[in-house]
């Protein structure tokens, strides 16, 4: 697939890893939907940067969480561009929990996540079906975690909240196919603002450098390395469907080592 001239919905775009794809397919020659639920100063921004690439952005306030601004969005996104060939599901969400504190989480922070997290992609799929068919060669790409596959990450609902993320990603393949591919992306550690601000700086410093040591690679994920992958994903994965794609230098292949 190609991406000039193209139209992408990037969901939660303002800031972070949604922010470094929307530039990065801009920079392809991609127009973007640039959304945001929040931080509207964020979206402006770059949308601005997409926008020096001569491509359009659209800037949309949404929450994925809710059925009716997901379809609106879309409506918007058709009504400027007349098309969607990508949706990239990457607003997220999270509730900072040590995994042994069972008592630290609650009914809402399971709800809460998972309305986000998973029910918010499954309704920005069903919303922009129609029109990601009608080219026959649309792509949807789930933003997930290593936490989904490992049980691991910032508590055990953001983890089982992914895992449900990759599993859909499995069903969506299958019923969306042949006009549209589906995959899910896992980065482990990134590097950026949303973990520090999540960790604090002293335990984000420890844990970025414990990472580090422990990945073959040396280096953990950034945003823009996770950008890099989506793309790959989308102009270099024409036969790629309900795939998994980890980007974390390798730290996954120490967490069951074999047992002789």
């Amino acid at each position: 697939m190609k991406l000039k001239n193209s139209v992408a919905i990037v969901t939660g775009s303002s800031s972070g890893i949604g922010a470094a794809i929307a530039r990065l397919f801009a920079e392809h020659g991609c127009h973007v939907v640039i959304n945001f639920s929040n931080n509207e100063g964020g979206a402006l921004t770059v949308a601005a940067d997409c926008e020096k690439h001569g491509v359009e952005a659209l800037v949309y306030r949404a929450n994925v969480a809710e059925d009716a601004e997901c379809r609106a969005m879309v409506n918007a996104t058709l009504e400027q561009f007349g098309r969607i060939d990508i949706l990239v599901n990457n607003a997220g969400t999270t509730r900072f929990c040590d995994h042994n504190n069972l008592d630290g989480l609650d009914k809402q922070d399971f709800l809460d996540l998972y309305a986000v997290n998973t029910i918010g992609p499954y309704q920005m799929t069903r919303a922009s079906e129609k029109a990601l068919r009608a080219h026959g060669s649309g792509h949807i790409i789930n933003m997930a975690s290593i936490a989904g596959l490992a049980g691991i990450g910032s508590s055990i609902a953001y983890a089982a909240s992914k895992g449900a993320l990759l599993t859909m990603t499995r069903s969506l393949a299958r019923v969306m196919g042949p006009e549209v591919r589906v995959n899910a992306v896992c980065p482990g550690f990134v590097q950026g603002e949303w973990l520090k601000k999540g960790l604090g700086d002293d335990k984000y410093n420890t844990l970025l450098k414990k990472a580090q040591a422990a990945a073959p690679l040396h280096d953990t994920a950034s945003p823009e390395s996770v950008a890099d992958v989506c793309l790959g994903l989308i102009i270099g994965g024409d036969l790629t469907t309900g795939e998994t794609i980890i980007i974390d230098g390798g730290a996954h292949l120490g967490m069951a080592p074999i047992r002789r």
